[in-house]
């Protein structure tokens, strides 16, 4: 079995905030002395259909709740994501329609399942017992906060002083999401920093609705994306994805800064903090180059989400396309008709979003035709077949006619 204090010092790990750790500490106890589970909750709005590294952080620590006597209460917020989560934002979010919600339910429960024990997990969705509540029932739950409460949220607040449009539905917001734990008895629920006033509505409504227990709140933080300073985040394009190609995944990871290897060590790695330690000095004292520490976490999480094969084969791919200068094996090939503006051309090839990306990077060097660096912005490519680069990581075969 397990030591109480060796389970803590892992669920601990990488935390931002824990609420109410005594209570914590006796649910593994329980489990340690006499066998009995407790539940550990962690709410998902679908609204997109593939996750990436940075939701991984929280569903990594709920499989360690699993290993030490946890069943994960997996809920996808299929009522609540047609609201749609103001945290954060400056503005009324849009709706998503039930069909757009589903769709995504479905690909985020085959996707969480490469880390979740489906044994130990449970998933649900919210509608199950929100549309249950009828009229009256949501009358009544409104009554349990009020409006001097909401505003003391900082994105309310914010929003409220610069007269900024705030939806009452926005409000029904937190209430729903602590009004799930009420109904499903939620002993922990885990979620990211800026998730702590809908977190805390869970502790305060279970008190309210007299369910018997308070539910202790674990809070991780916001993984930064690959460029080191923001949270990772599809619309930033700074993610990497849990459905990426094991080559792609394996040279993202290799691209992250030396400081953030080690927070991504921290926060995705299941080596121990101890295992972690001694890299960290090797690295320092020069027995162990930066780039063997990257590419031993590079390989690390593309086997979690791929296999040990394809860590291997990403690794030799990553070599041979950096290492030897030689093109990638698999290039995606486009016909286009010609002369054709180089800047328009990339973009029609899917390696820039736009033209005026495309003209940013061939300023700075960072585009090439057949490996040789384009200095023309303005460039027209006439008949033939060529390889685009922007980069180091995105190629296409592009034959103009």
């Amino acid at each position: 079995m397990f030591k109480i204090e060796d389970a803590l010092n892992e669920i601990r790990r990488g935390t931002a905030e824990i609420i109410d750790e005594k209570r914590i500490e006796k649910l593994l106890t329980a489990y340690l002395e006499e066998g009995k589970t407790y539940t550990v909750k962690a709410g998902f709005d679908p609204t997109a259909p593939d996750l990436h590294l940075g939701h991984t952080v929280l569903i990594q620590k709920l499989a360690l709740f699993q290993k030490y006597g946890g069943i994960v209460q997996f809920l996808i917020g299929d009522f609540t994501g047609m609201i749609g989560d103001p945290t954060g934002k400056s503005e009324t979010r849009k709706k998503l329609d039930k069909e757009t919600v589903i769709a995504n339910a479905v690909s985020y429960k085959e996707q969480v399942f490469k880390i979740l024990d489906p044994e130990k997990t449970e998933v649900l969705f919210n509608s199950e017992w929100i549309e249950k509540l009828g009229a009256s029932g949501l009358v009544e739950l409104t009554t349990t906060f009020t409006v001097a409460r909401m505003l003391e949220r900082e994105d309310f607040e914010k929003r409220y002083k610069s007269n900024t449009p705030i939806a009452i539905s926005e409000f029904l917001y937190p209430l729903l999401q602590g009004y799930d734990s009420v109904v499903l008895k939620s002993d922990i629920e885990l979620g990211g920093t800026d998730q702590k006033f809908n977190l805390l509505m869970g502790r305060t409504l279970q008190r309210t609705y007299n369910v018997g227990k308070e539910q202790s709140v674990l809070m991780m933080p916001l993984l930064e994306g690959l460029d080191g300073v923001n949270k990772m985040s599809k619309s930033l394009n700074n993610y990497i994805g849990v459905t990426e190609d094991a080559n792609t995944m394996f040279a993202k990871v290799l691209s992250t800064s030396d400081d953030l290897m080690w927070r991504y060590y921290e926060l995705l790695s299941s080596k121990t903090l101890d295992e972690i330690a001694i890299l960290k000095t090797e690295v320092s004292n020069g027995t162990l180059h930066p780039k063997i520490a990257k590419e031993q976490l590079a390989a690390e999480i593309v086997t979690r989400y791929h296999n040990k094969e394809s860590a291997l084969n990403a690794l030799e791919e990553f070599n041979k396309v950096h290492k030897q200068n030689l093109l990638p094996t698999d290039i995606e090939s486009f016909e286009f008709e010609g002369p054709i503006w180089i800047a328009k051309a990339l973009v029609d090839a899917k390696l820039e979003a736009s033209t005026s990306q495309a003209r940013r990077d061939i300023k700075q060097g960072a585009v090439k035709i057949d490996q040789i660096k384009v200095e023309d912005e303005q460039l027209q490519l006439q008949s033939g077949t060529y390889i685009l680069q922007v980069g180091k990581r995105k190629f296409a075969s592009v034959k103009v006619s």
